[in-house]
């Protein structure tokens, strides 16, 4: 149960209704070739009942990832209260921690079981907004949220600025906006930089995992800007082929399960060591070489195209970089 003297409103639910009317707004301006764009019929209509599902999941399991993290809550070494500078503090840390869990979201598999649903869209508009998993509360993903709560960040508050936080976030998937002020993209997340983290070109696999502020990308290292001479591939690198939302919610989880229980033999494995890097290591691990993470991508891109050596998002060289693949 939470703290009843702690409450924020449900900034989310009061979104969706104006999600879905800017959505229908923006489909049917591209629809008129007034603003950059492309909807697919049946691709919306799968994002749509992924999103509702994804709100369902969190009426019927949120108050579980709550109470979690309400548990945590009596190992806070601080409660810094609900002030207007906490709320804003508050903010900045949730958004940083962000950064963090959607980065663990592309390197560990069991985390991208889930997360490769929003990415699974080959076009990008304000319907792959709302392309959101069903089973996020079934991975033990809330608990990465514990470093907010045992500073002294309330359950509650969280919750609020991660909210405000997927807002932000909805405006910038879409095509419609090219570039934002100079000033407004060195330091926030724009469509610009968005588009590049759902690519799939090589240079853009594993970047710009920021949620509000693209800082923390430009900090740690994993900052790549869209460039105009390499359109953005939407997508996966294996994409589904299936519009049934069911199967894409749960493909990727299945696919899981089955490396993980695949048959085996003492000479050619998988062993207990391999079966367990079939969750956490970088999605595309396979214990016999058979597949490629973003590694193997980036170094066989550079190795056929020696000219894009030491781009943004490229290795200077066919050996290097290490991170995840979509």
């Amino acid at each position: 149960m939470s703290d009843p003297t702690v409450t924020f409103p449900m900034v989310l639910l009061w979104a969706a209704p104006i999600f879905v009317l800017l959505l229908i707004a923006e489909w049917g301006f591209v629809a008129k070739g007034k603003i950059k764009g492309h909807y697919e019929r049946k691709d919306t209509l799968t994002s749509m009942a992924l999103g509702f599902g994804n709100l369902l999941s969190d009426i019927l399991m949120g108050a579980i990832s709550l109470g979690i993290l309400m548990w945590v809550w009596q190992f806070r070494l601080f409660d810094l209260g609900t002030s207007l500078p906490v709320i804003l503090l508050c903010l900045l840390a949730q958004d940083l921690l962000y950064y963090g869990k959607h980065r663990a979201a592309h390197r560990i598999r069991w985390f991208w079981s889930a997360h490769v649903v929003h990415h699974s869209s080959q076009n990008y508009n304000l319907a792959t907004a709302l392309r959101q998993p069903w089973n996020n509360h079934m991975t033990g993903f809330v608990l990465l949220t514990s470093p907010l709560i045992i500073l002294g960040f309330h359950p509650v508050l969280v919750g609020f600025v991660s909210g405000i936080n997927l807002i932000y976030q909805y405006w910038v998937h879409t095509e419609a906006i090219d570039k934002m002020p100079k000033w407004y993209e060195a330091i926030m997340n724009t469509p610009s930089h968005h588009r590049v983290h759902h690519g799939t070109n090589p240079q853009y696999l594993d970047a710009n995992y920021a949620g509000i502020f693209i800082i923390w990308d430009k900090i740690f290292g994993t900052f790549v800007p869209e460039d105009a001479d390499h359109p953005v591939t939407y997508g996966l690198v294996k994409n589904y082929e299936t519009f049934n939302p069911i199967k894409v919610a749960f493909l990727e989880c299945i696919a899981v399960f089955k490396d993980v229980f695949q048959k085996g033999s003492r000479q050619t494995g998988p062993n207990l060591r391999q079966r367990i890097k079939y969750l956490i290591a970088p999605p595309g691990y396979s214990h016999d070489g058979s597949r490629q993470n973003s590694r193997d991508i980036k170094r066989d891109y550079v190795r056929n195209h020696p000219h894009m050596a030491g781009r943004p998002g490229l290795p200077d060289r066919p050996s290097g970089l290490t991170e995840a693949v979509k």
